[in-house]
């Protein structure tokens, strides 16, 4: 069995043309990705025929980096993914600042495509507002 037998073809996201003209899809473990980075960056509600769809991140966007907040993070990046994208097992989910800008937080999600022993990461920006008091 092939990556687009189990994980399947479809547009590209950003939607996109090909060089002829035609819409450009994608598949195999890409699609997982951005299957994965639309889950997380769409907030619930913003879907009017799916409310349910998406995660919570938004509502850490003004918190502080702590480590109570880092395992919030986690924690609603584990729920959402094993909710909303039933291809790939979540292993583990680390987020950290990253090293050049303040205000951002890097969400690093392990994971494996079910039926499959290729163990895979994706790193996901996570912006947050920077505190004006400081």
């Amino acid at each position: 069995m092939n990556d687009d037998d189990f994980i399947g073809r479809g547009w590209a996201f950003p939607l996109g043309v090909t060089a002829n003209g035609t819409i450009a899809t994608i598949g195999g473990p890409r699609k997982l990705e951005q299957a994965m980075a639309l889950v997380l960056s769409t907030y619930p509600g913003e879907r009017p025929f799916r409310p349910e769809f998406g995660s919570r991140l938004r509502d850490f966007v003004f918190d502080s980096a702590t480590h109570t907040v880092f395992s919030g993070i986690e924690g609603e990046v584990r729920r959402s993914l094993t909710v909303w994208e039933p291809r790939v097992l979540i292993s583990d989910v680390v987020v950290y600042p990253h090293s050049d800008q303040e205000n951002v937080l890097l969400i690093d999600i392990s994971y494996r495509v079910k039926g499959e022993n290729d163990q895979r990461n994706l790193v996901h920006p996570f912006y947050t507002i920077p505190d004006e008091g400081e």
